[in-house]
């Protein structure tokens, strides 16, 4: 389903299928209200992301004032370096609707430590946003979200929840 670009809304960029499956994971919540969430296609890699983001994103951004994005990526062991290397491309007049979210390594290790599917996770992850909880989130291949995680809540959860 697409989200009517005229209201508030969220799109996410998955850098991959695993980074697509926890977001369609976080849909599965009863509490999130689906017509202003969209989950795109995966990118095909980080760096495809941040490309995409460059060249179709921002203008979107721009076109639209009440559209969000988060991009859901794999930081690869390279948090700080990974983040620095987006926050770059993040313009001004949209940086405070784009959201770099992901896991600190891959998303494979968090289900295996974890014992759920990634659409579990997903799932997990927006109950705990629409409760203001920190369990899953605090998970050592998360936590480094947390900041990103408080700022995307603040704007976005009266339009998600």
């Amino acid at each position: 389903m697409s989200v009517n670009v005229y209201q508030p809304h969220v799109l996410v960029l998955p850098e991959d299928d695993a980074n697509r499956q926890i977001a369609n994971g976080f849909l599965f919540d009863a509490s999130v209200k689906l017509r202003n969430i969209q989950v795109l296609v995966a990118s095909g890699g980080w760096e495809k992301v941040r490309h995409s983001f460059i060249n179709e994103h921002v203008e979107g951004l721009r076109k639209y004032p009440h559209r969000h994005l988060v991009l859901l990526i794999d930081f690869d062991g390279q948090g700080d370096a990974r983040r620095e290397h987006f926050l770059q491309h993040f313009p001004d007049d949209v940086v405070d609707r784009v959201f770099l979210l992901g896991t600190s390594s891959e998303p494979e290790p968090l289900r295996k430590s974890c014992g759920n599917s990634l659409e579990a996770i997903g799932k997990k992850l927006a109950a705990e946003c629409y409760r203001d909880e920190t369990v899953l989130w605090a998970h050592v291949l998360l936590a480094h979200n947390i900041p990103e995680r408080q700022r995307l809540n603040a704007k976005v959860k009266s339009i998600l929840f």
